[in-house]
């Protein structure tokens, strides 16, 4: 057994990250579902491949929400994504793991995960692994429409927080008028996040007698 291993919402200064491993006998049994890329997909399209993968796989999520990322301590959030990758594959147990690698140094990034696995498993560890492994964009699927869903429900009850990216206009626009009012971040917010703290420096300056 195979599994892939990707995540969604790393560079998100709104809502949670998620991990997520799928597992199967091999890259083309993923590929035969449709998987690849989530960045490539609808949305549509990802639910519906979600489905199939939910349906016909084993797999493994981690949800990491703002509060525990703004709480890491003294780790890079790299390394905190390392450990989840390991939990992932030490849960689903695959004879070989492929690792879509979240350091600069795609080697070093095997050897973090590595160092935080229970059990053997042979592990790859490649930049973009989810545009060469059907099996890696299997798990960006579920990861990417895990965070949707996500992001979906905090929208229903806070109103358009647009992607949670901090190129998002939306998302942007709904800290800066949340801050406005509240003069702290909502919830959800990645408060560590440098886009978080910019924004709060810009409204002490506009607002001075009023912090």
């Amino acid at each position: 057994m195979i599994c892939g291993v990707d995540e969604a919402g790393k560079g998100a200064v709104l809502g949670p990250l998620v991990v997520a491993a799928v597992a199967c006998g091999s890259d083309e049994e993923a590929g035969a579902v449709g998987a690849r890329d989530s960045k490539t997909l609808t949305p549509g399209r990802r639910e519906e491949i979600y489905a199939e993968i939910t349906a016909r796989f084993r797999i493994a999520t981690r949800i990491l929400g703002p509060e525990r990322i703004d709480a890491r301590p003294r780790l890079s959030l790299n390394t905190c994504i390392a450990r989840l990758h390991a939990e992932v594959v030490s849960e689903l147990r695959p004879d070989l793991a492929i690792l879509d690698a979240c350091d600069v140094d795609a080697e070093r990034y095997r050897r973090t995960v590595a160092g935080f696995l229970t059990g053997r498993c042979r592990l790859i560890s490649e930049h973009e692994a989810d545009r060469t492994h059907p099996v890696v964009g299997a798990a960006s699927i579920v990861a990417k429409v895990l965070r949707d869903r996500a992001i979906a429900d905090l929208a229903r009850e806070h109103g358009e927080i647009g992607s949670g990216y901090p190129s998002d206009p939306a998302t942007i626009a709904y800290l800066r008028e949340y801050l406005k009012e509240r003069r702290i971040p909502p919830p959800f917010a990645r408060r560590s996040w440098a886009t978080t703290r910019a924004l709060v420096t810009e409204l002490e300056q506009t607002h001075l007698p009023d912090f």
